[in-house]
């Protein structure tokens, strides 16, 4: 079996979304007295790469602990569309069905070449990063609901285009040069829409987070700030896993994300067999 970890290292510089506190480490014992190293960590929980939990922006949803194995970790694609994209570009399903098939059902793994501005890297950029990355529109969301779409990652900040989500009123500043690059209000580009409430079934009308509040209402959730080998497994199929903490009642967690290689069908029960007749060898 071959594996490659498609998650960032995360340090004391890990930054968290815009808006969210980073992270902190320090030690409560040492060696040296107590004979015994203990740590702390406090963290946003959308710290480095992360998988987000429906009710991260959906009433009533999924929380870490609500998803098994089998959602978590399944067949899948790993999508290059590094050299289609740019700042602000807008991510479609032909760009996604390109270079690699994708099948009903599959984990998604979307790279835009966007980790490369990730923290400590050689392009190191956080402003490009988490206001400036690609994103798609309701054809892309509306794509994944009819493929069935287990969970999408992305080696971005945010599984929403930046100027879909709260940073086009932190930074007015880069919303005005958006708008330039488009030719229109971001307001018009990236226009309100509506669904019905899941549970209520009053229509809501939103003007920010399809990909949060609408796509996570249908379980269709994400992770974000994929990264770390990546490159390795650019537009191939695996068995992909994301590997969160099962913490009843967390809207996120830090995880990693693993793309398996070369794995075998050996059944658990069979896997037991071969075990046993191991051991009276």
């Amino acid at each position: 079996m071959q594996m490659v970890d498609m998650t960032h290292t995360m340090n004391v510089h890990t930054p968290g979304w815009v808006g969210y506190a980073g992270n902190k480490m320090f030690y409560t014992q040492n060696l040296q007295t107590q004979r015994i190293v203990a740590q702390r960590v406090e963290m946003a929980l959308h710290t480095g790469t992360h998988l987000d939990g429906a009710m991260h922006g959906a009433d009533g949803m999924g929380d870490m602990a609500s998803y098994d194995l089998p959602f978590l970790v399944n067949k899948g694609a790993i999508v290059d569309i590094s050299d289609m994209v740019d700042d602000w570009s807008v991510i479609t399903p032909d760009m996604l069905t390109a270079n690699v098939e994708i099948e009903k059902g599959d984990i998604l793994i979307i790279h835009t070449g966007w980790h490369k501005y990730w923290e400590g890297q050689s392009q190191q950029d956080l402003v490009r990063y988490f206001t400036m990355h690609p994103g798609g529109k309701l054809e892309l969301l509306q794509w994944m609901l009819d493929m069935e779409i287990k969970w999408f990652g992305i080696d971005a900040g945010s599984g929403d285009h930046p100027m879909w989500t709260t940073i086009r009123n932190m930074r007015p500043d880069l919303t005005k040069v958006f708008e330039e690059q488009v030719g229109m209000p971001v307001d018009q580009f990236f226009p309100r829409y509506e669904y019905t409430h899941k549970l209520s079934g009053r229509r809501v009308s939103n003007d920010l987070f399809p990909f949060h509040n609408w796509a996570f209402q249908e379980n269709l959730i994400h992770a974000e700030n994929v990264g770390g080998d990546i490159e390795k497994a650019l537009n191939t199929r695996a068995i992909i896993g994301a590997f969160p903490w099962k913490y009843e009642g967390l809207e996120a967690s830090p995880c990693r994300i693993i793309a398996f290689y070369d794995v075998g069908d050996l059944k658990i029960g069979e896997y037991r067999e071969a075990a046993s007749e191991l051991a009276t060898e």
